[in-house]
């Protein structure tokens, strides 16, 4: 009987066609730009799949949790440096994408999205550029006191305050944190703090909840963002909001984007930056539930009737590019005061 070679022949065939599909696969999924995304993905994924639609790029978004998504997100970026994943990190704050710029990670790209921004949200080579601002706000309980400077003010002079924040370690609250740390130096900040958690301050995880433990009467007034008063507001919740000023200016925190260096994706990551920071997108978003302030040139005409007043506050705001020495020492106070 002739010595059958079929099975080692059939074998080499199978593994073969194997590796075929594994590397098929591989190229079909490395065909996607890849984009880590700190802004909630309820308004991120419909500006995405726009540019999907418009483009014909396919995108592939990574999302992290709510109380430490931009942080946790340039954690990531900075661990995967040796072989990024990433093409595009579009973070919803400053501070995280310089400490990215310092560690060289990012490529520059002056694109027309860039060419629209004031300077104070832009970085002058290019290695990122904001749109679409929060801004960091009282928001008050209007059954339990009137929205007002002066009665905030006297509510922090008592002995056991009923103000709610979210823990400082992480997003626009660790921002605001370096601001008045920036301005009134760490030695102050630490006292007032200490001073604050002593009164029964609450600290909760993340913005959101600040902004329920005030609508709910639980707390006088809090911290958070407008994007969460408006949630709020929109619900016909008793709450109203003031601008924060530290110095006489406010506290705008931009959406950033920025190209990882290495990306192999480059023309479409310079697509998708002149996407997001376009006035068609930062209209969108602030048409959108959140609200977020445009930063390129726009006319009252064309924002939302209670956006209008926050793109004045916007104008006055701190310039935050400055930051990130302060961010490292707030950051290592932070993470002993928070050590378990």
């Amino acid at each position: 009987m002739p010595k059958n070679n079929a099975g080692p022949l059939t074998l080499l065939l199978v593994v073969s066609s194997v590796v075929l599909s594994a590397l098929w696969f591989s190229t079909q999924s490395s065909s996607a730009l890849v984009v880590y995304c700190a802004h909630d993905a309820v308004y991120s994924t419909e500006i995405l799949a726009e540019f999907e639609r418009q483009t014909g790029i396919t995108v592939e978004p990574r999302f992290d949790t709510e109380a430490t998504k931009s942080l946790g997100l340039v954690q990531l970026i900075q661990r995967e440096q040796a072989h990024p994943q990433c093409d595009v990190f579009w973070n919803n704050e400053l501070l995280g994408t310089l400490a990215l710029q310092a560690d060289g990670l990012l490529e520059p790209y002056r694109g027309a999205g860039w060419e629209r921004m004031p300077d104070r949200f832009r970085d002058p080579q290019g290695h990122w550029v904001g749109f679409g601002a929060r801004l960091r706000v009282w928001i008050v309980n209007t059954r339990q006191m009137t929205a007002s400077t002066a009665d905030i003010e006297q509510l922090l002079e008592l002995e056991t305050s009923r103000i709610a924040m979210a823990q400082p370690m992480f997003g626009t609250t660790l921002t605001h944190y370096c601001v008045l740390a920036q301005t009134w130096g760490l030695p102050r900040l630490q006292q007032w703090h200490a001073e604050l958690r002593r009164r029964e301050l609450r600290e909760v995880p993340g913005n959101g909840l600040v902004k329920d433990l005030v609508a709910a009467g639980t707390c006088d007034v809090g911290w958070t963002d407008t994007d969460d008063t408006f949630v709020a507001l929109d619900a016909g919740l008793p709450v109203e909001m003031l601008p924060i000023r530290v110095a006489d200016k406010t506290i705008a925190i931009p959406n950033t984007v920025a190209i990882i260096r290495g990306t192999t994706r480059r023309a479409e990551a310079q697509q998708l930056v002149d996407f997001l920071t376009s006035q068609a997108t930062e209209l969108r978003l602030a048409k959108s539930t959140a609200r977020q302030v445009p930063l390129g040139p726009t006319t009252d005409e064309e924002l939302p009737a209670d956006v209008r007043p926050l793109a004045k506050w916007a104008s006055d705001s701190v310039d935050l590019r400055d930051l990130l020495p302060v961010r490292e020492q707030v950051l290592n106070w932070l993470r002993e005061e928070y050590a378990p």
